[in-house]
């Protein structure tokens, strides 16, 4: 089926250092007379953890560009890497004088990104939306749930249940090499699935002085087949990051995190999270590389 106006797409990588690394990104602009079901047909061709759609004219008085994030398989509210490479586009392609921040409107309500400059190149930063902990598990339920013993596990912080719009089990490990050996294991995480959690697992590791290792790995729960799959970079699960370690008596901080790199898709992600008197403050930023565009036909 060819669609009555043309649509132009951008494929940027998020939170990349170079080209063909990171998370990569289909951007869908002027997508306002797109139904909600060729938006997600289209999500499905491109086939990315998600791609998004520009549904509001960048220049005109909102208080947010409004943009819709899907997976190929449903919409999401809230994802961090979206956030980061649809404020990019629009600014680069779409904005008037590259703004030095833009809002958008997302399903979780207004989300603003800053962009500064960092060395050479640019940093987009977005500030996350509220943070919900929930319940804490014992090592030893969610061991298995990744193939691993229950030493494998930190002995300082609980494995947690974490929302912002999507939702994780942020699960803390006692060394980057149980990071990478660590596999998702979809049987294991059925009985915590029966109990309410969500079956996208991120667990991570102190790698050095400000710096983490991190993996997240999910499946479907109507999966038939159990498929498990792996994001190269994570913002979502960074912002969470935030939150769920100023909770457990961190002080305000500043932390690198390498992610992707068991893909070949190494990623890094920036992560400062400060205490205020409204509450924590979270942001998450990272490189966003342009690396083709196009028109859908």
């Amino acid at each position: 089926m060819l669609l009555d106006v043309a649509h132009r797409f951008h494929i940027v990588d998020v939170f990349a250092e170079e080209r063909y690394a990171g998370n990569p990104l289909a951007v869908v602009r002027d997508a306002a007379d797109l139904d909600t079901a060729t938006m997600q047909r289209i999500a499905r061709e491109f086939g990315f953890s998600e791609t998004t759609f520009v549904v509001s004219d960048p220049q005109a008085s909102e208080p947010g560009v409004r943009v819709r994030i899907f997976t190929p398989a449903e919409e999401m509210p809230f994802a961090g890497h979206p956030t980061l490479g649809t404020a990019w586009v629009i600014r680069e392609h779409l904005a008037r004088g590259r703004p030095a921040a833009l809002p958008l409107a997302l399903g979780v309500g207004r989300v603003p990104v800053a962009f500064e400059a960092a060395g050479e190149g640019e940093l987009a930063w977005l500030e996350a939306p509220s943070v919900r902990l929930g319940a804490t598990l014992e090592p030893a339920r969610i061991a298995p749930a990744l193939g691993l013993a229950a030493t494998d596990l930190a002995a300082d912080l609980p494995a947690r249940h974490v929302l912002a719009g999507i939702q994780f089990v942020h699960v803390p490990l006692a060394s980057v090499a149980a990071v990478s050996k660590a596999r998702l294991d979809p049987e294991a995480c059925l009985p915590l699935a029966a109990a309410g959690f969500p079956t996208a697992l991120y667990w991570f590791a102190r790698e050095g002085e400000g710096v983490l290792r991190a993996r997240m790995q999910w499946f479907a729960r109507d999966d038939a087949a159990r498929t498990v799959r792996e994001d190269p970079a994570t913002g979502s699960a960074a912002a969470c990051l935030g939150a769920y370690l100023l909770a457990h008596g961190r002080p305000d901080f500043s932390l690198r995190i390498a992610q992707g790199v068991e893909l070949g898709r190494p990623s890094l992600l920036r992560l400062e999270a400060k205490r205020g008197a409204s509450g924590p403050r979270i942001r998450v930023g990272g490189r966003v590389i342009e690396v083709a565009r196009g028109e859908l036909l």
